[in-house]
């Protein structure tokens, strides 16, 4: 760890999608991937549709709202949330959810004065079971060193704006442990029920490169 200064919502593009790899590289490496996936599709073993709908359902659908939905009960129960955040694993485990990639969660809570932010600057350290599978920019090169040495200028990036007196504080997910960031819940939603509170938590806010918005 260190500290440092949807489920279906569409993202916008991100800035950290660069790669280490040459252009030369990447193209023959999408090309490798396609012959496979081609072969595999002409011998009846892949269906394309259902393999995209899969990885989709994956990145943007199963993951993301099941940790939407620990985030929304985090919210409107107070009994739970300091379960959530004393013992994570457990907590999240009562809502059924849990396994490979979520033995070992820690939750942190963002506040008016503090915001976190979740990176493996390793690999690609990351919980599946509560947010599906990593987007492509939380793998890039440029995300992992530069949210370590200067956290507001990435969360810039995403449209995440801060106050100079918000503490950032960077958390570094590793096969120990995994991070997941209770965003803070909008002004004006008291009136909401932990239903609809689930339909504003995407993934993005849960690493916390972005803040939860109802508009």
């Amino acid at each position: 760890m260190s500290a440092h200064d949807d489920h279906h919502h569409d993202a916008p593009a991100s800035p950290y999608h660069r790669s280490e790899r040459s252009a030369e590289q990447n193209r023959a490496l999408a090309e490798r991937v396609t012959k496979i996936e081609s072969l595999l599709i002409a011998k009846g073993l892949v269906d394309k549709g259902a393999l995209d709908r899969l990885v989709d359902i994956y990145e943007n659908d199963l993951g993301p709202l099941n940790g939407a939905k620990v985030v929304a009960r985090a919210w409107v129960d107070p009994d739970y949330k300091k379960r959530l955040l004393a013992n994570a694993t457990a907590a999240i485990a009562e809502l059924g959810f849990g396994g490979l990639q979520g033995e070992h969660m820690v939750v942190v809570e963002n506040s008016p004065h503090v915001h976190n932010v979740v990176v493996c600057t390793l690999c690609s350290c990351y919980p599946w079971p509560v947010l599906g599978l990593p987007p492509t920019w939380y793998k890039d090169a440029a995300y992992r060193s530069r949210v370590v040495v200067d956290p507001r200028s990435v969360l810039r990036d995403f449209g995440t704006t801060l106050d100079d007196s918000v503490e950032v504080r960077v958390w570094d997910s590793s096969a120990e442990v995994r991070y997941l960031v209770l965003p803070q819940r909008p002004a004006g939603t008291e009136h909401l029920k932990e239903a609809q509170l689930v339909e504003f938590i995407d993934r993005d806010s849960m690493i916390g490169v972005k803040k939860v918005r109802v508009s």
